[in-house]
């Protein structure tokens, strides 16, 4: 009795020391500046696109069951979601690191006696059965099973954010991709159009020729042009067929065609507002999987630290245990112990100096990789906000010059029906037209593009 009550002295004066031993988490003051976004072109205030479903902002019903199809089905996501159930599992066993562990034994020793050994009229050989169970609990006195548990909990939580960082990728990459197909097409349409213009030209510079107005050498330069477009039309669609397949490899299918709108259908109307800086650890999956990951450090360091400190254990052993097998389970062969202790380290290679090392410059780098995080994340949503705003004005300058190449191209074509013009304005004119007509398209899917950088920038996509 007088040895229990001196343990659990032992034991709520050494729990008081815990508070010594074992730190709390608290995220470092500077991680987040005030001007991480860079800019003042876009509204900043309390409210951030992030938040936002996927839903409300790709409105296209086709890219909405696209998106739907890649979230199920998609090869990373489905991966990520194993990395969740591998890091539950550790969840539950850091949990159990507050119970006793229980071992049962069962076990039959035969012994064959030395003569010399043998007492006189004893059996040569002897057998012992045995039937026992041993009882084990380690008290968590400078908190290092509380750490563990909450290691296990943060590498957890972090999985759960890569999950959300996995699915905003994959989203942004679907929405991407399918407003690329969209501008391919719109490429390949105009091209076709000009080829088409560039068939009746050859035949329009053909009849000059045998009219006598015209020569070979307009006949050709007109051949030449009309198979320009034509090559580009070969690269369109290939780069059509490629774009596909990298958007049916998203979807988690073999490559395959893929239905879609057209180009001049979509839009984003949802407005454009990034929120603040700080926002970015509650919205962006992968900041937060990198705080977690420092969370994670952060208690593993606490593990580390209480090695050196001594450990408490209870241990309990009892059971049956005879030189009869039919008077095993008698009353007379029941035995038991109690054992308590404490284990203080003192000697042991350096290990623990050297886990304890490690820890700590683990823990700094998963402070550099959170702050690398964020920093990234902001240049991210700077580069967006910048691309958006690049792509609005050159939507506004293309439009201007395409409208401009296409009058150029007709006032030079009816010079040429009146003897006026030359064969080089013309082919001048239309090959300029046919640059402006895809630049404008590109710049078009530009603006897409940026915006669904942004969306994903600022950590949206996973709601």
């Amino acid at each position: 009795m007088k040895f229990l009550k001196g343990i659990a002295i032992a034991m709520v004066f050494l729990t008081l020391q815990s508070c010594f031993v074992a730190k709390e988490y608290s995220r470092p003051e500077t991680v987040v500046e005030s001007d991480n976004f860079r800019t003042e072109n876009l509204p900043q205030d309390s409210l951030s696109m992030a938040t936002v479903s996927w839903k409300e902002i790709f409105t296209d019903p086709i890219l909405q069951d696209y998106i739907e199809e890649g979230l199920n089905n998609n090869m990373d996501i489905r991966i990520a979601l194993q990395q969740i159930a591998i890091a539950e599992a550790y969840v539950k066993q850091g949990k159990a690191g507050y119970f006793p562990t229980l071992n049962g034994t069962a076990r039959v020793v035969h012994q064959e006696l030395s003569e010399s050994s043998r007492i006189p009229g004893q059996s040569s050989s002897v057998d012992q059965f045995e039937v026992s169970g041993g009882l084990s609990w380690e008290a968590d006195i400078w908190g290092k099973i509380r750490s563990t548990k909450r290691a296990s909990d943060a590498t957890y939580l972090q999985t759960v954010a890569a999950h959300q960082a996995v699915k905003s990728r994959l989203v942004a990459n679907i929405a991407a991709t399918y407003y690329q197909l969209l501008a391919i097409d719109e490429q390949i349409k105009v091209t076709e159009e000009t080829i088409s213009a560039r068939t009746e030209g050859v035949e329009a510079t053909i009849a000059l020729k045998d009219a006598g107005i015209g020569n070979e050498a307009g006949v050709k330069q007109t051949e030449a042009q009309l198979y320009t477009a034509q090559a580009i039309l070969v690269d369109l669609k290939n780069q059509s067929r490629l774009v596909e397949n990298t958007l049916s490899i998203l979807l988690g299918s073999s490559p395959q065609q893929i239905t879609r709108g057209t180009l001049d259908n979509q839009s984003i109307e949802i407005p454009l507002k990034t929120g603040v800086p700080s926002q970015l650890l509650s919205n962006r999956p992968d900041v937060i999987a990198a705080e977690y990951g420092l969370v994670n450090a952060f208690e593993l360091t606490n593990v580390a630290r209480s090695s050196f400190y001594p450990s408490l254990t209870l241990s309990a052993n009892g059971g049956f245990q005879s030189l009869d097998l039919d008077k095993l389970f008698n009353v007379n062969s029941l035995f038991a112990s109690v054992v308590g202790g404490l284990t203080q380290p003192i000697f042991n290679g350096r290990k623990i100096k050297t886990q304890y090392e490690v820890s700590q410059a683990r823990q700094e780098q998963a402070l550099l990789n959170f702050k690398y995080a964020l920093l990234t994340a902001g240049k991210e949503v700077s580069d967006a906000m910048y691309s958006i705003e690049a792509a609005t004005e050159k939507i506004s300058i293309k439009e201007r010059e395409n409208e401009a190449y296409n009058l150029a191209t007709e006032y030079s074509e009816e010079l040429l029906d009146n003897g006026m013009g030359t064969y080089l304005e013309v082919l001048t004119a239309q090959e300029r037209a046919l640059g402006s007509s895809l630049d404008l398209v590109a710049a078009k899917n530009n603006r897409l593009q940026a915006i669904v950088d942004l969306y994903e920038a600022l950590g949206g996509g996973w709601r």
